[in-house]
């Protein structure tokens, strides 16, 4: 077994990190083509229709389970911060549908010839800090051997059948809040090349182990009408995915966006992933963008987030509500970012006023 001063940084190990792991979404799309999809059933209300975050079934007349899983490779080199980050990444998608986690079970894949197990153990002892903030154990799992190290964790929550949130209620006219600044992929960008400061550091952590604990309150408020988390697939992904699921289009605007510190600089000096180009290749075509907008600009709307903020499409009149609750859970930076519009799923980006 290696020992920790000859060990390998965590990620060298992996041909990427975090959420810009995922399969890119045209790939994915074709792999799924002609798949039967969930079978149906009178209790399960959520199933793999509209590409919603977790799958949710009807327990009784005031319970409905909600099931999801996920996982990738190393993000940060940090063992602890990577099982921090990966665990508030999985419990995410619990709080985008409305739920509160009642329960995880860990995903682990690791090299186990290649990391000691003092590395490993930090990477669950992560987890398990995170699962802990969250009020609920981590009650089991699996591991293999593996080449690349892999952990996350299968999730399971509780939401009322009548809260449940979709991606798909969306409302022409509603608007749009946003409630994580983003930047994460430019960050780990250039953490893998060595080029990122202690700031940004701490700023990609601050962000990437925040649980999203305003979900199942904002599910609970009038007017707010869908939900989802931006994670690999960007911002621009995911709202895509919302606008087909609601039969509607979107506009928002560039200058509106909530912005890590410290991210345009980096933006400026080429550090972006390989995921967003994949990401705009696959769902570009649905997009009008602002002539003023420059390519880098272009590549931050397409951003994989790891553990990235939930987007909420809310009637108008229940906006202030709606930041009101993202503030108190400590989301100072939720920010309105646009409004859904009526016609075809098509979203429609502005540079606005203050945009570079």
């Amino acid at each position: 077994m290696t020992d920790m001063t000859t060990a390998p940084r965590l990620t060298t190990l992996s041909h990427g990190g975090g959420c810009g792991c995922k399969i890119s979404p045209a790939v994915l799309a074709g792999l799924l083509q002609g798949a039967a999809g969930a079978m149906p059933h009178a209790d399960l209300l959520v199933g793999t229709e509209t590409g919603d975050d977790a799958a949710v079934y009807r327990l009784n007349e005031s319970q409905a389970l909600v099931a999801t899983t996920d996982f990738f490779m190393p993000i940060v080199d940090d063992p602890f911060d990577f099982g921090r980050i990966a665990a508030t990444n999985a419990l995410s998608d619990v709080y985008a549908m409305g739920g509160r986690p009642i329960l995880a079970l860990a995903l682990l894949a690791m090299p186990i010839n290649v990391l000691p197990a003092e590395t490993i153990r930090a990477i669950l002892r992560g987890g398990e800090a995170v699962c802990a903030a969250a009020g609920i154990p981590i009650a089991g799992g699996h591991s293999i051997d593996s080449v690349e190290p892999i952990y996350g964790l299968a999730a399971l929550g509780l939401v009322h059948p009548d809260r449940v949130m979709r991606n798909s209620g969306a409302l022409p006219g509603d608007i749009l809040i946003l409630g994580k600044p983003l930047g994460v992929g430019i960050l780990s960008a250039a953490l893998r090349k060595q080029a990122l400061d202690a700031a940004g550091y701490r700023a990609l952590i601050e962000t990437t182990t925040r649980l999203n604990t305003a979900g199942p309150e904002l599910a609970e408020l009038p007017g707010v009408h869908a939900m989802t988390d931006v994670t690999g697939f960007g911002t621009l992904g995911h709202l895509v995915a919302m606008c087909r699921a609601a039969g509607a289009g979107a506009l928002i605007r560039y200058s509106a966006l909530p912005l890590i510190d410290g991210v345009e600089a980096l933006q400026s000096a080429g550090y972006i992933t390989g995921a967003s180009g994949r990401n705009w290749a696959a769902y570009g075509d649905q997009v009008a963008l602002d002539p003023g907008l420059t390519a880098a600009q272009r590549a931050l709307l397409c951003d994989p987030q790891t553990s990235g903020g939930l987007l909420i499409a809310c009637a108008p009149e229940s906006a202030g509500a709606a930041l009101e609750v993202f503030h108190r859970h400590g989301f100072g930076r939720a920010s309105i970012i646009g409004t859904i519009t009526s016609g075809e799923p098509r979203i429609t980006v502005e540079r606005g006023a203050t945009a570079a």
